[in-house]
């Protein structure tokens, strides 16, 4: 048996390549958009992917299943939930499929899959038991357990009401997880845990840094399956705190229900001269997504444009600051415009367009171009003016934070739903944006400086932020 674990550090996403060298077959579990990553994978390993297993219909990326079903790979998908949680694409179609539902079994070479129904997070949420019965094992090796159980966390049941929008769902998701929990906790401690997701995921509040687990370790140490004493008390630990979900996060549910669109093959963007940029200057009918270090984006941006710092921020950001179907352009080091094309189709922005690089846009400036600064300043500063001039705060922060300690008459919308909400921010006077550290204030900021808004960032842990009564009195 072989298993190898394929993390994607954009969306905290692990996928599972499980393949019975005796057959030469394996086996994709929760694949992303970008499905050539785990064909060539396969093939390297001297295997034929031949299944694909889906664990749910996810929410916070679109999911690879039906590019894999257009390429002859058979399909393992839930037929649990009700008629709201079906995937609508396969049912009925012409691809080789076979719907699951609890203790339903099947085989890819000499490995053993087992279906077992965990809801809470998602109605269909299936989780599956893996054997490796080719060694001769009575017992599962692992659980590939989705968006059900990850390293310290579960998965978290209110995404059907705060990012679907189905009201008053998130209660009783909440109190179906503790019953499925109970049945995680009838396995064998033995038993590996593969999560869907690790540390920096939005599916859960508290994910752990590691790739895999036990049962019996998360028995022991997962936070929220200790909090399991009563059903009470797990249903208001696990509904506090929950950050607020991206506003992609809507789109995908819908699109990995109803089917992804085919695109057999990536975006292929263009790369851009300096007279090209000229024309997308100040322009908000495109999405100039500027991928640069956040100080050097202040020095100096094309007008219009939208900081989606590379790394951990950029998925998140394009997926929450641009509209459906825009065109996308961006400012990027050219080795990094393959891995950003493959993000971007994960997310479902699959219309881009053409990049700049970094050189580009010097170029650009030394040729009459206009470039774009904006302020920065430190919580210091922040409550001077806070005190001394009508300045409007606008706190990006999770709502949970903003309730632990804020700046006293700060609005505070979740830099994630900040487009949604923009009608919400005052124009008559500078907007003040700050968060935890800078990084999401950095991005805010430049989304209302695109929208008209006079802007000032704030780049400074919020822990230095002290009320000008405050530090008067320590002085």
């Amino acid at each position: 048996m072989l298993v190898r674990q394929i993390f994607d550090p954009t969306l905290a996403q692990y996928a599972y390549l499980v393949g019975c060298p005796a057959t030469g077959e394996a086996a994709i579990i929760d694949p992303e958009r970008d499905v050539d990553q785990y064909i060539d994978l396969a093939r390297q390993k001297g295997l034929r992917l031949v299944a694909a297993i889906d664990t749910h219909i996810h929410a916070d990326y679109l999911s690879g299943m039906r590019e894999l079903a257009e390429r002859g790979v058979k399909i393992y998908a839930s037929d649990e939930g009700d008629a709201d949680w079906k995937y609508e694409w396969l049912m009925g179609s012409d691809y080789d499929y076979q719907l699951l539902t609890d203790g339903d079994t099947f085989r890819v070479g000499n490995i053993e899959f087992e279906a077992l129904h965990t809801p809470g997070h998602t109605p269909e949420h299936l989780s599956y038991l893996v054997y490796d019965r080719g060694s001769g094992a009575e017992e599962p090796i692992a659980l590939a357990s989705g968006d059900f159980v990850f390293v310290g966390d579960v998965g978290r049941p209110d995404l059907l009401e705060t990012a679907a929008g189905q009201e008053g769902v998130m209660e009783p998701s909440a109190r179906t997880l503790y019953q499925s929990l109970e049945r995680f906790k009838a396995l064998p401690s033995f038993i590996q845990v593969w999560p869907a997701h690790g540390a920096g995921s939005a599916c859960g509040k508290a994910l752990g840094d590691v790739p895999i687990s036990t049962v019996g370790y998360e028995l022991h140490n997962n936070a929220s399956i200790r909090a399991t004493d009563s059903e009470q008390q797990f249903v208001d630990f696990i509904l506090s705190g929950q950050p607020e979900p991206p506003l992609y996060f809507a789109r995908m549910k819908r699109d990995n229900k109803l089917g992804p669109k085919v695109l057999g093959r990536l975006p292929q963007p263009r790369k851009l001269t300096a007279e090209d940029v000229k024309t997308l200057a100040g322009r908000t009918d495109i999405a100039l997504l500027d991928t640069r270090r956040r100080q050097d984006f202040f020095a100096g941006y094309v007008p219009g444009a939208i900081l989606a710092e590379w790394g951990t921020y950029f998925s998140p950001i394009a997926g929450s600051y641009v509209e459906e179907d825009m065109p996308i352009y961006l400012v990027i080091d050219e080795a990094d415009v393959a891995q950003a094309v493959r993000d971007l189709i994960n997310i479902g922005l699959d219309n881009i367009v053409g990049y700049a690089t970094p050189e580009t846009i010097g170029t650009y400036a030394a040729e009459g171009g206009t470039l774009d600064q904006m302020e920065v300043i430190d919580h210091a500063e922040l409550e001077h003016r806070r005190i001394e001039t009508d300045v409007h705060i606008l706190d990006v922060r999770g709502q949970a934070e903003y309730e632990a300690r804020h700046v006293p008459g700060a609005q505070n919308i979740a830099h994630t739903r900040l487009w949604a909400r923009l009608g919400e921010v005052p124009k008559d006077r500078p907007v003040l944006v700050h968060c935890a550290s800078g990084g999401r204030s950095s991005a805010a900021a430049s989304l209302l400086a695109r929208h008209g808004y006079t802007v000032t960032n704030v780049v400074d842990l919020f822990a230095n932020y002290r009320p000008m009564e405050i530090a008067e009195a320590v002085a």
